[in-house]
């Protein structure tokens, strides 16, 4: 019998953000109201899935939105979904990405403006440093 995909049930957003076209790449989160450093902004939306699937999703899409939680499971940002799967990457991020045993929490690296678009260094991807960013950052690394 397969396994069942698990919703992550904590995935509220504490500081709300609105969805706009991205200065990075296409659509983006956007702080509905100032953002205090270190501050919890919120759980990234997903549903639970094991790393076989999360290969197979990778093999088959271009654009995901995966994050990995351990050796054997991922949270798929695309289904059950929230704003936060918005964020974008950025090499001068003012967010930071905390991954725990079953969820994904962001927070403020440092005070945000209302307005300000938000963004997370993602550290390493699946696209293995091939695809170019976009993040317009002085100190931008040209991959992600």
């Amino acid at each position: 019998m397969p396994k069942q995909n698990i919703q992550q049930k904590q995935y509220n957003i504490i500081y709300p953000v609105t969805i706009a076209k991205s200065n990075i790449a296409g659509k983006g989160a956007y702080a509905l109201r100032n953002i205090p450093r270190r501050k919890k902004i919120g759980d990234l939306g997903g549903t639970i899935i094991s790393m076989q699937e999360a290969q197979k999703l990778i093999r088959r899409k271009k654009i995901i939105n995966l994050v990995e939680l351990d050796d054997d499971k991922a949270l798929n940002a695309a289904e059950n979904p929230n704003d936060l799967r918005f964020i974008n990457h950025s090499c001068n991020p003012n967010t930071f990405m905390r991954v725990l045993k079953n969820r994904v929490e962001f927070y403020a690296l440092k005070n945000i403006r209302k307005g300000e678009e938000l963004s997370c260094h993602y550290g390493e991807t699946h696209h293995e440093g091939q695809l170019p960013c976009r993040c317009g950052a002085k100190n931008c690394q040209g991959y992600i």
